[in-house]
């Protein structure tokens, strides 16, 4: 289950464990940060806007304003009131909230730092997955992720990521279509390596201004399966 990271009387901040999906498909039935919200904060269910699943069904999303992926772990803001949802959803649109994550992906970068400019399409064809076509970064529909090379490894590199829009698997694809995915991405190229069983991607750090003014960064710490005392601990483990 989630651990909390920050709670406010309108805002809390949680750490997602990987695994953890944050809200029902409408397909399968099984636990759901939504459903740990709602059952420790009730009085969210108000907050926020519901999902329609493709089969009709309505899913609560309390007080929800950003997702993770199921294998993703980091930090998640929640919205405890209908102020603090608006003013979410606004500074998320208004890019103004900075998102950092951490990823391990194959092949060593050759540069230092990089900006990936592609618009996150999906296939038409089984199975449908979504991939990169590159774009100018005029374009209303391109994504944009910057990254920083933190530590070259034996066939490897270990990066900061700063997705500066927020498109459904961005980091993922974009990593890809640049020939480096992320090691456990087997969805997107990615091989099962370093001791990973799933995607090497953890959402570190949000930052954003509150509706004080008042400037905060929530970090969340590094999941067990990430190394604690450097990357090179991990290759020879």
């Amino acid at each position: 289950m989630p651990t909390i990271i920050a709670d406010t009387d309108d805002l809390l901040v949680i750490d997602k464990p990987t695994g953890l999906i944050v809200h029902s498909d409408g397909r399968t039935k099984e636990p759901a940060l939504a459903d740990w919200i709602l059952e420790k904060y009730p009085t969210l269910a108000s907050v926020g806007e519901p999902w329609i699943s493709p089969q009709g069904e309505t899913i609560p999303l309390p007080g929800i304003v950003h997702r993770l992926d199921r294998s993703t772990s980091g930090v998640m803001l929640i919205a405890k009131t209908p102020e603090m949802y608006a003013y979410l959803k606004h500074e998320f649109k208004e890019r103004r909230v900075e998102k950092m994550y951490l990823a391990y992906v194959h092949g060593q970068m050759e540069k230092e730092d990089g900006r990936i400019v592609a618009e996150i399409m999906r296939s038409s064809e089984a199975p449908r997955r979504w991939y990169a076509r590159p774009c100018e970064e005029t374009d209303k529909r391109a994504a944009i992720t910057d990254w920083k090379l933190l530590e070259r490894l034996e066939g490897a590199s270990y990066l900061e990521v700063r997705p500066c829009t927020g498109r459904t698997h961005q980091i993922r694809v974009h990593l890809s279509s640049i020939g480096h995915p992320i090691i456990g991405d087997t969805t997107y190229g990615g091989q099962l390596a370093l001791g990973f069983s799933r995607p090497a991607l953890h959402a570190a750090s949000v930052t954003l201004t509150l509706p004080s003014g008042e400037k905060q960064i929530f970090n969340a710490p590094l999941p067990p399966d990430f190394p604690k005392d450097g990357s090179m601990g991990l290759l020879d483990a």
